[in-house]
């Protein structure tokens, strides 16, 4: 059976970008991190970089968030030039990066007040936004606690809460689900899902987390080797990659036997009576595989279609698999 053809998957240019870079460089010495980066990223969506360690993705949200400058290419984040406008790019973004920015000897309401000061927030509209986040975090409880007692997740909660004081137009979240267990992770999906819905904000976002991409994304794109290899939805990028599976099972060795001989490359496992064709999960290649099927008189008891997932796209395009 034939695989999924391999279609190049193009990024889509929005009519206003909340960020946009056109061939951004970054070297270290001898060593190029960066070889030219282009971006384009709609406003009140949720974008996602991939990439394995090295691959650059700190990097590029250092540079969008002013942190360090690109030694080639422009950037803009907000309608803001990143190298020109900084400090107007600084007013429009929060950051959250890999590693939590609380202050442990404070206690939460404490935390946020002191980011109310530092964006030049007057002390009312500080302790109205302050109450406020604490209420949106489910913070409300332990915001006279030291953060010291608080668990990871209630750390992480707290330090996106706090990248929200200034109420920034563009956050860049750097992996920040790193550490948590799974109802925490899930809890943090939850509320960036929020933040795009409900104040439209644009989410830039950093993970080795697939499931975190494929859950929360709009878009996608694959960092390697300092590229930008692929982008596109979710769906796209799945399709890009041939391995998707239709599995068959038979009610008896027999059956099964007589299926395996029909299709050239299909798996059999005898134990499970199950047979694997591999194929994509359009309407047309199952209706073909059920028709071998009836025109040998053979009847399947389930048929599932699996289609390749987010670890075989970042695998196929990445490091060894490139190579």
């Amino acid at each position: 059976m034939a695989a999924i053809p391999a279609v190049p998957v193009r990024p889509v240019v929005s009519a206003h970008p909340a960020i946009s870079a056109t061939g951004l460089t970054k070297s270290y010495g001898d060593k190029a991190v960066l070889k030219g980066v282009d971006l384009d990223i709609p406003a009140g969506s949720v974008f996602a970089l991939l990439g394995p360690n090295g691959a650059g993705k700190t990097t590029v949200v250092q540079i969008l968030s002013t942190l360090i400058p690109a030694d080639g290419g422009s950037a803009r984040v907000a309608g803001h030039d990143v190298e020109r406008e900084a400090d107007g790019v600084r007013k429009a973004i929060g950051v959250t990066g890999q590693f939590s920015a609380v202050d442990n000897l404070l206690t939460a309401e404490e935390n946020l007040m002191l980011m109310a000061d530092l964006n030049h927030l007057r002390r009312r509209e500080g302790r109205r936004r302050t109450e406020e986040l604490l209420r949106v975090f489910d913070l409300t409880e332990a915001s006279g606690k030291p953060v010291t007692t608080f668990s990871g997740g209630m750390r992480r909660k707290l330090d996106l809460a706090m990248t929200l004081v200034g109420d920034p137009k563009v956050i860049f979240l750097d992996e920040p689900t790193t550490g948590l267990d799974p109802r925490s992770r899930r809890t943090m999906w939850e509320i960036i899902r929020g933040l795009v819905a409900d104040q439209g904000v644009t989410i830039f976002l950093t993970t080795q987390y697939l499931e975190e991409a494929d859950q929360l994304a709009d878009r996608i794109a694959v960092l390697d080797g300092g590229r930008i290899v692929a982008e596109g939805t979710a769906e796209e990028l799945k399709r890009f990659v041939p391995g998707g599976w239709i599995r068959l099972r038979f009610a008896d060795a027999g059956r099964l036997a007589t299926a395996a001989a029909l299709f050239e490359y299909a798996e059999a496992d005898s134990e499970s009576l199950r047979l694997d064709i591999p194929g994509d999960n359009s309407v047309l290649t199952v209706r073909a595989v059920l028709e071998a099927l009836d025109n040998a008189s053979v009847q399947a008891e389930s048929l599932v279609v699996e289609t390749a997932d987010l670890d075989d796209v970042f695998l196929r395009l990445t490091g060894e698999g490139v190579r």
